[in-house]
């Protein structure tokens, strides 16, 4: 699958050990590089522009070191409820105020994906509805304490004893919630 790739040396920019493994299980040989940028976005882009711009800033960082075939994937995510952008909490306090505002609400995860060569670039988002029960600050407090969820946007991992117990529903991809909308990468790459 996706011999159209074959000369290509893909580059994952990410340290998120669930892409990885997401991007390991389509079958693809690629390495792990990541490279150090200021995640700051213009004020005035729509939520689902965020992580798009976002993703395309983490590209545009190997732009200088391209070689001919070599295919960089970037991705960012970010969740949104009531126009309030949730990326990774900046400590425990932080953990709660978003695990609060998310409980008994419906929210928006959204992902924004970049494929980048020296010749070519297709970025994209992917958006998914979650929905999540009424959590009581126990439930929220054991959560942050077992679990540590500051590398999360939104402080959550649906794959984690918070998703089990707190979403009662999603509407699109449970991939994409858990960082990277993997059959959608897939069909871009399958064009690529």
């Amino acid at each position: 699958m996706l011999n159209n790739l074959k000369d290509y040396h893909i580059i994952l920019a990410s340290q998120s050990p669930r892409r990885h493994q997401m991007l390991k299980e389509l079958g693809l040989e690629f390495e792990i590089r990541t490279k150090e940028v200021e995640e700051l976005y213009p004020d005035g882009l729509s939520p689902e522009e965020i992580p798009v711009y976002l993703a395309e800033l983490k590209a545009s960082a190997f732009e200088s070191d391209f070689t001919n075939n070599e295919l960089v994937i970037t991705a960012d995510t970010i969740v949104c409820v009531d126009d309030w952008i949730l990326g990774k909490p900046k400590d425990r306090e932080d953990a709660c105020k978003m695990l609060r505002a998310l409980s008994g609400r419906s929210h928006q995860v959204i992902s924004g994906v970049c494929l980048k060569s020296k010749s070519k670039k297709v970025s994209f988002a992917t958006t998914t509805n979650v929905h999540f029960k009424e959590l009581s600050q126990e439930e929220i407090d054991y959560y942050i304490d077992n679990y540590k969820p500051f590398d999360k946007a939104g402080a959550y991992g649906i794959q984690e004893w918070i998703g089990f117990i707190g979403i009662d529903g999603i509407e699109g991809s449970y991939f994409n919630v858990v960082g990277l909308p993997i059959q959608r990468l897939y069909e871009e790459l399958s064009k690529f």
